[in-house]
């Protein structure tokens, strides 16, 4: 038996993807701007990415703005490479070193689990998502796709 899957759902399948790709880049822009930006260029600059407090400003606005963009389905194909930029920086630049697992308990104690550093499986999933919003064209609720729908280019039909 073979499953056939609506036009409708095709349009709709990518939205939780893409919402909770783009709430993941905003909580973690959100965080470096709250922890400052002295803290998160003083980071860069241990794994030797250059001009590091620029480079944490950007970084901070990239992943604020992109994954804002992300979450409202607006210009998903342009800001795909930033935010994977992002990805492959902290993949070799600070979780390869760790392996490939996202979990790695050290001990359970009395105030709870106590986790090592994280390998690069996260940051793996994150590239494959981006890679696989990007070439999936608009999907439903998003800006992206409005404006198809308004320019009546391919693919606006409802």
């Amino acid at each position: 038996m073979r499953l056939r899957r609506s036009p409708a759902a095709d349009r709709w399948a990518l939205v939780p993807l893409r919402l909770v790709v783009g709430f993941g880049f905003v909580a973690h822009g959100y965080a470096k701007l709250v922890r400052g930006p002295e803290s998160f260029a003083a980071i860069l600059s241990a794994i030797g990415v250059p001009a590091p407090h620029l480079a944490a400003w950007v970084t901070m606005v990239v992943e604020l703005l992109g994954g804002v963009a992300m979450m409202a389905g607006a210009g998903v194909v342009v800001v795909t490479p930033l935010l994977a930029a992002i990805m492959v920086t902290a993949l070799f630049g600070v979780h390869l070193r760790y392996g490939f697992s996202s979990i790695r308990l050290k001990a359970i104690t009395d105030m709870g689990a106590e986790f090592g550093p994280i390998g690069y499986e996260l940051n793996l999933l994150y590239l494959a998502a981006l890679a696989t919003l990007a070439v999936s064209g608009p999907s439903a609720l998003s800006i992206d796709r409005w404006l198809v729908r308004r320019s009546g280019g391919p693919g606006s039909a409802k």
